[in-house]
Parts: structure tokens; C-alpha cells; sequence
């Protein structure tokens, strides 16, 4: 009987012990910072807290699971009743992508140890600009292309295309577009750029402008400095590929779309060095009810090769193209050899809108 007395005894003075320690409570034990710009630089939070027991609460550490995140925390002691703070801070710097962290509380308080945590995701900063990204020099200014390639763009359709620009050198740089030609547009993001700052060339193509089907290409000059300068070194070469839109024809118009027969070669054979004015020809049939429409040509080798075509070519009676060869380059004989060059034709059949024609000769 004395011994359960004894014991009983012994947690009464426990529990009694326990009623007389302080107790913590956090108003919050997690935050959340969201994202965050790791160039804005470290961020802070406050975790407040009360005393709601019988005595003094002593905090005797606050450590967090990292470097990176640092801690403060009142050293004197909190009266029953009273609140307290502890702040929070996490640095970003080099540390792009999610983070959550860890802070780890020990006092005098009835649970000793208690855990607050920091999350977020740290969006990173640009990259400096760099001589090895922006290669191209134009003067003062940095860019990353000479070429704004828009791609195949159908008729009556816009695009846009971008080319990034930087100043790395020590003062500040203006700049400007000058842009030629119908159907073609641009504009500067910024048109005085910092030191280490960069911008866009922002160039506009719209199809609607532009007569000409398949290749087309214009050149447009960055203004560097109020200098206007019609050299390659301040040039940009836009690009763009006008095919038809056939999305937009009925499915009558499908139903009877030209339909187009053609060969894929030209074979001039052997000809003798140094002759200009060879001709070559072959038929261009449509076997369909809606008239076919020969576009465009492209032909990349005009020093060597002129091409003509039949532009409207109905079912009943065949076109044709016409290829002429000149086998003097630079106002001297071809070597001998075997060659070949691709032409390009463009049409309006939904199915080959583009048909690759190979010119091929030899030179004995």
C-alpha cells in the first residue's frame, strides 16, 4: 500500500512540475514565400510566438538545416503571457529552382524540440550577356543572329520573328531599324541600351503585302548610334516561305483542285565548257477542272540557270518549264564534271504546292 502511494506521490509532483513549465505556440510553424526573383535579393518572414504556461520560456537555440537561411531569435527570457518573435531569413543567391527548409526551435518549453519550415521557388536571374552568346559584332552593339528566318508563313498570314541584342561594351549604345520593302516591318525593344543590358529586334512579315509566293528575301540595316551604314556588317537577312492557304478552300474547290504532272528532272547531258543559252524543257500537265497556277520559281543559281514557266495551265492544254543553262561561271569555262542544282516550283495544288525539280549537266 505504501508503495502505491509512493508512486502515486511521485506523478502528482511530475504533473505538478509539468503545469509549471512554460508552454510554446506558434501562431504559424510553415511559410510559404511563393516565387521569388533570386536578383531582388534575400527574403524575410516572422514566426511569432506566446508563452502560454506557468513559467519563464527560454529559448536556448534556433538552427536551421542550412546555410542559406538565418535565423534570429530573442535571447532574453519570455514571461507567461508574453509573445516573441523569430525572423527568418533565406538568401536566393545561386540557388535557382524550389527550396524548402528546415528550422529547428529547442527551450525550456513542456516539448522541448519543435520544427518551423520555409519553402518557395527562386526564379533565376538572367544570364550577363557574353561575347560567346552574342557573336555578332555590329560596331558597339552585340547580336546573336544576322538572320531572322520566319519560316513557311501561309498566304495572307503574319509572323514574327526575334533577334536578341546586347551592349557589352561600357557606355550606352542607341539603336534603330531601317527595314525596306513592302510586307516587311520592324521594331527595337529598347532603343538606348546600357551597359550589359539587352533588347530585341522584333522584325514583322505580312504576307498580305506581298505579290510573290514560295522564297522571298529582303534585307533590313540595324542603326547603330544614328549611323546608318549599308555594309554586311550591319545587315539582316529576313526570310520567309509564302505557300497557299488551302485550309480556307471549300470542299468543292478541294474536290477539283488542279492536280499537277510533271518530271523531277531536266537533263541537259554532256554539254561542251563555255556554252551559255542551252535550253532545256519539260511538260507541266494539269489533271484537274480548276485551273493550275504556276506561283513562283525559286532558283538559287541565277548566274547559271534562268528559269521560265507556263503561269496558268488548264486541263486541256499542257505548260511548260524552261530552263537555260549557262556554263560560264566568272567569265570562265566550268571544269569538267558532273553536276546538278535544285530549282523550286510552287503551286496552287493543295497536294504538291512544291515540287522539287533537279537541273542536272555534265562538262566534258
Amino acid at each position: 500500500m505504501k508503495k502505491i502511494l509512493s508512486t502515486l506521490s511521485l506523478a502528482l509532483v511530475a504533473v505538478a512540475m509539468m503545469a509549471q513549465q512554460p508552454v510554446i505556440t506558434f501562431e504559424k510553424t510553415e511559410h510559404d514565400f511563393g516565387k521569388i526573383n533570386e536578383g531582388d535579393g534575400r527574403v524575410t518572414t516572422i514566426f511569432t510566438f506566446k508563452n502560454e504556461g506557468m513559467s519563464a520560456l527560454v529559448l536556448s537555440n534556433v538552427k536551421a538545416s542550412c546555410g542559406c537561411t538565418t535565423p534570429n531569435w530573442p535571447k532574453e527570457p519570455i514571461n507567461p503571457g508574453e509573445t516573441g518573435q523569430i525572423t527568418v531569413t533565406y538568401n536566393p543567391n545561386g540557388r535557382p529552382g524550389r527550396f524548402q527548409k528546415s528550422i529547428t526551435v529547442t527551450s525550456n518549453a513542456s516539448e522541448p524540440t519543435l520544427r518551423l519550415s520555409i519553402k518557395g521557388e527562386v526564379i533565376p536571374k538572367p544570364a550577363q550577356p557574353t561575347a560567346n552568346t552574342f557573336s555578332v559584332k555590329m560596331g558597339a552593339l552585340s547580336l546573336k543572329s544576322q538572320t531572322a528566318n520566319f519560316g513557311a508563313v501561309k498566304k495572307g498570314q503574319a509572323a514574327t520573328k526575334e533577334i536578341e541584342y546586347a551592349n557589352l561594351g561600357s557606355e550606352a549604345v542607341t539603336v534603330s531599324l531601317l527595314v525596306p520593302g513592302k510586307g516587311w516591318d520592324g521594331q527595337v525593344t529598347l532603343a538606348e541600351v546600357k551597359p550589359n543590358e539587352t533588347g530585341k529586334l522584333v522584325f514583322v512579315f505580312d504576307s498580305k503585302q506581298e505579290k510573290l509566293f514560295g522564297q522571298l528575301e529582303q534585307t533590313a540595316y540595324v542603326v547603330v548610334n544614328g549611323k546608318t551604314v549599308r555594309t554586311p556588317e550591319y545587315r539582316i537577312a529576313l526570310k520567309a516561305e509564302v505557300l497557299d492557304d488551302f485550309d480556307q478552300l471549300s470542299a468543292a474547290d478541294k474536290q477539283n483542285a488542279p492536280i499537277i504532272e510533271m518530271a523531277g528532272t531536266i537533263d541537259f547531258g554532256v554539254v561542251e565548257a563555255g556554252k551559255k543559252g542551252l535550253k532545256k524543257s519539260i511538260a507541266i500537265k494539269n489533271n484537274n477542272a480548276n485551273p493550275l497556277f504556276i506561283r513562283s520559281i525559286y532558283n538559287a543559281h541565277s548566274g547559271l540557270l534562268k528559269c521560265e514557266a507556263t503561269g496558268r495551265v488548264n486541263n486541256k492544254k499542257p505548260g511548260a518549264l524552261t530552263v537555260s543553262l549557262n556554263t560560264l561561271t566568272d567569265g570562265k569555262p566550268m571544269a569538267a564534271g558532273q553536276y546538278s542544282r535544285q530549282i523550286i516550283v510552287y503551286t496552287n495544288d493543295p497536294n504538291r504546292s512544291k515540287v522539287n525539280v533537279t537541273v542536272k549537266w555534265q562538262i566534258k
